[in-house]
């Protein structure tokens, strides 16, 4: 006798695709899901990543979210510029970015830095990215989601969004 749960990939039946949010229905006696604008999905039991089949691309999922595990700076730099618009259109403001320290390396060589001739003087001030300051998360160790997320930012409300300054701003 078979169980239903071992016809299906290990994140089960169906999932939200890492895209577009849309349920993807897992093909059954594989390790496969699919989505009909995005192509198929391979869940890698091994890792517990999600492979885009078609980009290389592998997600890991945290609290029922899927985030995207980076490999080149540029991929990193833009989830966070996208998150920094949101938030604006949300009303807010970010006041700091800590990115995960498994990134450190990949990202140091892309954040801006004070040096004696520029502001900031001393050249001691932190890195920052955006025009924002820069930290880099706990270790996995300490906190497991550093292990999957990527980045957070702190946040304060910004400008109204019908403020009589608003168009300064644009």
């Amino acid at each position: 006798m078979m169980y239903a749960a071992l016809q299906y990939p290990i994140f089960g039946p169906e999932i939200p695709c890492p895209h577009c949010r849309q349920t993807l229905p897992a093909l059954t006696l594989t390790d496969t899901y699919l989505c009909h604008r995005h192509g198929a999905f391979e869940a890698n039991p091994d890792t517990h990543e999600l492979v885009h089949l078609q980009s290389g691309r592998h997600w890991r999922q945290w609290n029922g979210e899927w985030y995207r595990q980076h490999t080149h700076p540029d991929g990193i730099r833009f989830e966070i510029h996208e998150a920094l618009d949101r938030l604006c259109t949300e009303g807010f403001r970010a006041t700091r970015v800590v990115i995960a320290q498994r990134y450190q390396e990949l990202i140091s060589a892309y954040l801006e830095r004070a040096t004696p001739w520029t502001k900031g003087g001393d050249g001691t001030s932190s890195p920052r990215l955006y025009g924002l300051p820069v930290e880099f998360g706990p270790h996995a160790s300490e906190s497991p989601e550093w292990e999957v997320i990527n980045f957070s930012l702190e946040k304060e409300p910004g400008l109204p969004t019908h403020s009589p300054y608003s168009r300064f701003f644009d």
